[in-house]
């Protein structure tokens, strides 16, 4: 898939799962996103052929990203609500974004993302995220300003959490918990029986999030990336 030089889904997905690749399917695929002028990335799931990993460090390829891939089979009435019982703050208001509002949601994303080097400033790729006809953008709010973003993606009855970030000066005021009951909710209420988010690295605080909400780990993928030349 190439979805812009600079966008983390430009990239293979699967690859080696049905059928392990050679040199020459290897070079087709190089010269897919260098003709494009994109780095070359491949996602590459523990389930695949175990070769795999010998051809990509033989073309130069290195390791550079782990995440944990989970899962939570969704039933409405198992999902947690937000706490806003006696003695704890009450939960930050979240809702979908008008269309109007998909640069405010860009740039809340790129802010929350701020401190984080290598992703330097995305607000442009947000802007394309954010009008996608499959997402479904939510913002955070806290004492009425914007304070977090996230995205809702679904198909075929699977939604997909993703691109949630927390502007640092709102952090650890429940923004990310209250972004997952959000579009956990939403899914349900869409009539989806599944949901999945990508948390990294594992042991961090994504992960731990998302197994507090009752996501397991479905398993942990490696991204390499081709050396320059």
């Amino acid at each position: 898939m190439f979805d812009g030089p600079s966008s983390p889904c430009t990239q293979t997905f699967g690859l080696g799962l049905f059928q392990m690749p050679d040199a020459a399917d290897m070079e087709l695929l190089e010269a897919f996103f260098r003709d494009r002028g994109g780095p070359v990335f491949h996602e590459v799931s523990p389930i695949a052929d175990a070769s795999l990993v010998g051809l990509l460090t033989g073309r130069g390829y290195r390791p550079i990203e782990l995440t944990s891939v989970m899962y939570l089979p969704l039933r409405g009435e198992d999902l947690p609500g937000c706490p806003d019982s006696a003695g704890r703050e009450a939960c930050p208001k979240v809702r979908v974004v008008a269309p109007r509002e998909h640069d405010l949601w860009a740039r809340v994303c790129a802010e929350g993302w701020s401190d984080h080097v290598q992703l330097g400033d995305v607000t442009d790729l947000m802007k394309v995220v954010a009008s996608r006809e499959n997402a479904v953008d939510f913002l955070v709010e806290i004492e009425g300003e914007p304070a977090a973003a996230g995205v809702l993606a679904i198909h075929d009855g699977v939604a997909l959490l993703g691109g949630a970030s927390t502007i640092p000066r709102f952090r650890r005021r429940g923004a990310q918990q209250a972004l997952m009951d959000a579009r956990l909710g939403y899914a349900v209420r869409a009539g989806c029986d599944l949901a999945m988010i990508s948390a990294g690295p594992p042991g961090g605080g994504s992960e731990r999030n998302a197994l507090r909400q009752g996501f397991r780990t479905g398993y942990t993928r490696i991204k390499w990336q081709l050396a320059s030349v």
